[in-house]
């Protein structure tokens, strides 16, 4: 049975609606629900890749299957046993897919959420939970709330002093990051175009969680005169806006715009300034838009300000995935990544 949000629970079988929480304490989610947590939790659901991501990083043992199946490639860079569970679909997002008979017979301790937090997914996730007898908790996916996400769910997992090293990590990472970002001059911040898809005319808008990391280093996000999500663009309106820096997460883009007349009269594209992000296991900038952006902010000060951040990448990234993805990468495994295959 897979089922969107107005149909979410029709038809689920009586017995598998009973509530079984009754004995659970509480913790606030941050939608300020109360959210009833048992003494142990074992089984976590994703509602989406945000949380399944997050939910890996701290605790990859409470992870009972991933929204979509991993790719080998992909598995390279996490716990091969964790990597390989199950594809059980999303709850969430676009393309919501997961059958909630087999939710409900997975039997989770918890259903975890994050991203927005707005009445439309606070009312999704009020709803499951009391008609399933499920915890569902919604924590924050905004980037800069990575930190309290972090030790909320470790609230929720009773895994309290992992969460606390990686918000820490996390925290460091962003303070270090802009306090020098806060000493560039305005004029000296770059005009930057987020390019998706195959012809690079699909972009996030002002206050888009697709472009938060390129906002948050202070650069000026050429579509961010109009607010909101992802928006399809012309390129005539690209070559208007004639960002100095353009990021993409699509390889063919990457390996066609350089040589493509449409394009050439870019300053980014004349002046060699397009930048393919890494995407293993999961994308440095966007897609999905969890906490894997936090290395990506990294990748990103040293493109938009390379005299301000002489750290090595490659170190900083053996270093995020063996605290965050449990794994540590050779040198080649790092330059692959760095090459943006995938």
């Amino acid at each position: 049975m897979t089922v969107n949000r107005r149909t979410l629970l029709t038809g689920l079988p009586a017995t598998l609606l009973a509530p079984h929480f009754a004995r659970a304490a509480t913790v606030t989610d941050a939608a300020g629900r109360a959210v009833p947590i048992p003494d142990k939790v074992t089984r976590v659901f994703p509602a989406g890749p945000p949380a399944a991501i997050l939910l890996y990083t701290l605790a990859p043992d409470l992870l009972l299957g991933w929204p979509r199946a991993n790719r080998p490639e992909e598995c390279e860079f996490m716990l091969p046993d964790i990597c390989r569970r199950p594809e059980v679909g999303r709850i969430t997002g676009r393309g919501n897919t997961a059958n909630l008979e087999v939710v409900l017979t997975l039997k989770p301790d918890l259903i975890l959420d994050v991203g927005s937090i707005s009445p439309t997914f606070v009312s999704l996730a009020t709803r499951v939970q009391e008609q399933t007898g499920i915890p569902y908790a919604l924590l924050d996916g905004r980037f800069d709330a990575i930190v309290p996400t972090y030790r909320k769910l470790g609230e929720l997992t009773h895994r309290e002093t992992e969460a606390g090293a990686l918000a820490r990590y996390a925290d460091k990472t962003m303070t270090i990051i802009r306090q020098r970002v806060d000493k560039v001059p305005e004029n000296r911040r770059p005009r930057v175009y987020y390019a998706r898809g195959p012809r690079g005319l699909e972009t996030g808008l002002g206050g888009s969680i697709n472009v938060e990391t390129i906002e948050f280093l202070g650069a000026r996000n050429v579509a961010a005169e109009r607010k909101g999500g992802l928006a399809i663009v012309s390129i005539e309106q690209v070559l208007l806006w004639n960002p100095d820096i353009i990021i993409t997460i699509d390889r063919d883009f990457a390996a066609s715009v350089r040589t493509d007349p449409i394009w050439a009269a870019v300053n980014a594209v004349r002046t060699s300034r397009v930048h393919l992000s890494p995407k293993l296991p999961f994308g440095w900038v966007d897609f999905p838009p969890s906490v894997n952006r936090l290395i990506g902010l990294w990748w990103l000060a040293k493109i938009l300000y390379p005299d301000q951040f002489l750290e090595d990448l490659r170190v900083l990234t053996r270093d995020f995935y063996t605290q965050f993805y449990h794994v540590t990468p050779s040198n080649a495994q790092i330059d692959h990544v760095l090459e943006g295959r995938g």
